[in-house]
C-alpha cells in the first residue's frame, strides 16, 4: 500500500550482524524519532543506555542467556522505564514520589512505544534489529554491571546492525490470523479462540517446513510452546527486583 507499510509488514528479527559499526548521526535520528511516539501526559517515562565497553558487552552475552549478537551487533542498547527525573524533581520540592503502580506501568508503556518508533526508524535506514528480552534473566547482575541509579528499570536490550543473514532467513515469521487479534463489539468465546490457535498451529508448522526445506518442523508446536512458556514463573525475582530500583508495583 505505502513504503512505511511495507517496512512494518517485512519486519524480521536479525541475529546475526556484519562488523560494521553505527554512526552516531544514525543512532540520533533514530532516537528522536523514537521521541515522537505518543507518551503519556508528555511524561517521557524513558531512557536509553547505549553499551559502549566491549568487556560490558561480552558479559552481557552471557547475561542474556548466552546471545553472541548481544557483543557483535553494531550497537546495543538498553531500554529503561525511567521514573529517575521525575524523582529528582519532586526531591527537589521536597516531596516524597507517590506515583504507584501506574507510574510503574507509564514507565513501561512510554518507554516500549518509545522503543517501536526507534526500531522502525533504524529499519527504515536498512538496519537490522532484534529485542533482547533475555536481559531480565538477571537483573541485579546487569544492575551491577552497568552502575545502575534509582528509578530506572530496565526492561529489555536492543541489537542494531547491519544484517549479515542468508536470504533463506529473510522471510517473516507468521502472526496469529488477524481474526485471533481484532475483535469486533465483543471477544470471541473461547472455543472460537482455540480454533484460531489450532488455524495458526498449522500455518506456523508450514511455514518452519519451508524453512527447513520440506524437512517435518523440530520442536514443539506453538500452541505447545505457550504452554510451557506460561505453565511455570519465569525469572520470579523481577518483582523484587523493580521494587528495588523505586517501582511501587502494589
Amino acid at each position: 500500500m505505502n513504503e512505511t507499510i511495507d517496512l512494518l509488514n517485512n519486519h524480521r528479527s536479525v541475529r546475526r550482524f556484519g562488523p560494521d559499526p553505527i554512526p552516531d548521526e544514525h543512532v540520533r535520528i533514530a532516537v528522536e524519532a523514537g521521541q515522537r511516539a505518543s507518551t503519556s501526559s508528555a511524561v517521557q517515562a524513558y531512557s536509553l543506555l547505549r553499551v559502549t565497553d566491549a568487556e560490558e558487552r561480552r558479559a552481557l552475552v552471557e547475561l542474556t542467556g548466552g546471545q553472541p549478537q548481544v557483543a557483535d551487533a553494531g550497537a546495543f542498547f538498553i531500554v529503561c522505564g525511567d521514573a529517575r527525573r521525575h524523582r529528582l524533581l519532586l526531591e527537589q520540592d521536597h516531596r516524597d514520589y507517590t506515583a504507584g503502580l501506574e507510574g510503574f506501568l507509564v514507565s513501561v508503556i512510554d518507554a516500549t512505544l518509545f522503543a517501536q518508533n526507534t526500531v522502525i526508524a533504524f529499519e527504515s535506514m536498512g538496519y537490522g534489529v532484534c529485542y533482547i528480552g533475555g536481559l531480565r534473566n538477571d537483573l541485579a547482575a546487569v544492575d551491577a554491571l552497568l552502575d545502575l541509579p534509582d528509578g530506572l528499570y530496565p526492561l529489555y536490550g536492543l541489537c542494531v546492525g547491519v544484517p549479515a543473514e542468508p536470504p533463506a532467513d529473510a522471510a517473516p515469521r507468521p502472526r496469529l490470523p488477524m481474526e485471533a487479534v481484532l475483535c469486533e463489539g465483543r471477544f470471541p468465546v473461547d472455543t472460537a479462540v482455540l480454533q484460531r490457535v489450532a488455524e495458526y498451529d498449522r500455518g506456523y508448522e508450514a511455514y518452519l517446513r519451508d524453512r527447513s526445506g520440506g524437512k517435518k518442523p523440530a520442536g514443539p508446536a506453538w500452541s505447545d510452546r505457550m504452554r510451557d512458556i506460561h505453565g511455570a514463573p519465569r525469572r520470579p525475582n523481577l518483582a523484587e527486583y523493580y521494587a528495588s530500583k523505586g517501582a511501587e508495583l502494589g
